[in-house]
C-alpha cells in the first residue's frame, strides 16, 4: 500500500508544520499505510512527505513533430528517408538518430507508437491535446494543467499550482474551472517572473494594508450581485501576493544552479525550461508546461528535425536523469509530445505534411514502466498496426497515474456536468 493518505496532510514548505499538526490530520488514517507503523511515519522527513506530492511535467512539441525523426524511426524504407535509427539502454528498442540522451534513459522511458487521431489542423489538435476534448461552441473546457491542480494540487503551497514555461499554449487557460488554476505564463525561464518584486519603498505591512483596503472597497460591488466576479479578482490579487511575498520564489532563479547543470540541460530556452520545471517541482508546483515550437516542418523536415532535437533532446535527458536521481521520477510524471505527426510521403519541399492517424509520444515517471513499447506503425508508417491509442485514452493514462477519477464531473457555469475524460480507458501496458 502507498502513501496516498499523506498526500492530503497541511504542509508548509519546510514539511510538516508540526508533530502535533501531523498527527491530528493523520489521525486514525495511519492504520490504512498497511506496512508503515505510527513510529515509522513520524520518522518521515520533509522532503520524504513532498515526494508524495504528484507533479506532471508536460513537454509539448508545438507544430507536431515527426514520429519517423523521433521514436519511430523507418530506417533502410522510402518514406523513412535519410534518418537512421539507434539503440537505447533498453534491449530492443531504438530510436531516431539525434536523440543520445533520450536513449541513454529509455530504462525509464515509455513510448506509445501507436497514438491515433482525426484531428489535423492545428488549433484543433492543439486545443484537443491541452484539454482531451475537441473546440465547442460555448463550453471552455479547461487546460490538463488546470484540471491537475483543481483534483490535486496542495492548497497549502504558495507557489502557482500550475506554469506554463515558453509557449504562449497557456491561452487555453483554465476554462469553466477557477481562475486559481489559470496557467502562470513564464516567457524567458532565464529571467524571473516579471513584477515579482514589492514596489521601491513599500514593505509587507504597507502591501498587506493595501490588499485589505482593495477587498473593503470591492465589498459593496460583491453585495450588489457580482461575488463571483469580485472572487475572482480577489483569487488572482491574492495569488499574486503570495508569490511575490514568498521565499519560494526563487525557485524561479536558475542563476543558483551550477553551470555545468545548465550547460547539461542546454543553455536554449527550451532546455533551461526544463530545468525551471525540475526546480518548480521540488518546491511544490503540481503542473509545469515547456513548450518547443518549430515542428511544423513542411518544409526541410530532415535538417530542422535534427536541428530541434539538439534542443529538445538534453533537456528531456537530463530532467529525467535529475528527477531519478533526486528521487522524484516515481512521482512526477513527464511527457514529451505534440499535437500530432507528419505524413510518411515525403512532400516535394522535403518536408512532411499534417499526419494524425499515427503519431507517437514519450512517458516517464508517476508508476509508469520504463523500458517498453506499446503499438506499432505498419512497415511503411502509413497506419497503426496494433494496440491503437486514442486521445481519450491518453488522458484516462493520465489520469490513472495521477489516482484522478477520470468520470468525475465537474460543473460548468451553464450547470452543465462534464468529465475530466469523457471515454477512453487507460493504457494498461504501460504500468
Amino acid at each position: 500500500m502507498t502513501l496516498q493518505p499523506l498526500m492530503r496532510v497541511k504542509t508548509t514548505r519546510d514539511g510538516v508544520a508540526s508533530r502535533r499538526t501531523f498527527l491530528c490530520q493523520v489521525g486514525v488514517g495511519a492504520a490504512g499505510l498497511g506496512c508503515l507503523g505510527l513510529k515509522e511515519i513520524l520518522s518521515l522527513n520533509a522532503q520524504q512527505l513532498q515526494q508524495q506530492h504528484k507533479h506532471v511535467i508536460l513537454l509539448f512539441m508545438q507544430g507536431g513533430p515527426s514520429q519517423f525523426e523521433t521514436f519511430d524511426p523507418k530506417p533502410g524504407t522510402t518514406n523513412g528517408g535519410p534518418t537512421t535509427a539507434i539503440s537505447t539502454a533498453a534491449s530492443g528498442i531504438q530510436i531516431a538518430q539525434g536523440w543520445t540522451n533520450v536513449a541513454s534513459n529509455m530504462r525509464d522511458i515509455a513510448l506509445i507508437r501507436s497514438m491515433t487521431n482525426r484531428e489535423g489542423a492545428h488549433p484543433r489538435a492543439v486545443y484537443q491535446l491541452h484539454t482531451g476534448y475537441v473546440p465547442a461552441g460555448g463550453v471552455r473546457f479547461p487546460h490538463i494543467g488546470s484540471t491537475v491542480a483543481h483534483e490535486i494540487a496542495p492548497r497549502t503551497v504558495d507557489l502557482p499550482p500550475f506554469v506554463s514555461v515558453g509557449g504562449g499554449l497557456g491561452v487555453i487557460g483554465s476554462g469553466f474551472l477557477s481562475n486559481q488554476f489559470a496557467p502562470f505564463a513564464v516567457v524567458d525561464p532565464n529571467r524571473m517572473p516579471s513584477n515579482s518584486q514589492l514596489p521601491g519603498g513599500i514593505s509587507n505591512p504597507h502591501f498587506a494594508s493595501r490588499l485589505n483596503l482593495m477587498k473593503t472597497l470591492e465589498q459593496d460591488f460583491a453585495q450588489a450581485g457580482n461575488q463571483v466576479s469580485v472572487q475572482q479578482h480577489q483569487n488572482i490579487y491574492t495569488s499574486a501576493a503570495q508569490l511575490v511575498r514568498s521565499p519560494n520564489l526563487q525557485a524561479f532563479d536558475l542563476s543558483q544552479e551550477t553551470a555545468a547543470t545548465r550547460d547539461r540541460y542546454g543553455r536554449d530556452g527550451f532546455g533551461q525550461g526544463c530545468l525551471l520545471a525540475r526546480r518548480l517541482v521540488e518546491s511544490g508546483v503540481t503542473f509545469v508546461e515547456v513548450t518547443l515550437n518549430g515542428w511544423d516542418t513542411h518544409q526541410n523536415n530532415f535538417t530542422r528535425t535534427t536541428q530541434l532535437a539538439g534542443q529538445a533532446d538534453p533537456g528531456f535527458g537530463a530532467l529525467i536523469t535529475d528527477l531519478r536521481q533526486r528521487g522524484l521520477l516515481a512521482n512526477t510524471l513527464v511527457v514529451l509530445m505534440g499535437e500530432f505527426g507528419r505524413t510518411p510521403r515525403i512532400n516535394g519541399n522535403t518536408g512532411r505534411d499534417h499526419f494524425p492517424a499515427a503519431f507517437n509520444l514519450a512517458i516517464a515517471g508517476c508508476g509508469i514502466q520504463g523500458g517498453r513499447v506499446v503499438g506499432s506503425t505498419t512497415a511503411s508508417g502509413s497506419g497503426i498496426a496494433n494496440r491503437p491509442v486514442s486521445v481519450p485514452d491518453l488522458f484516462c493514462t493520465f489520469c490513472h497515474a495521477l489516482g484522478i477519477n477520470p468520470r468525475k464531473e465537474n460543473v460548468s457555469p451553464q450547470g452543465r456536468p462534464i468529465k475530466i475524460v469523457d471515454g477512453g480507458n487507460y493504457v494498461q501496458e504501460l504500468f
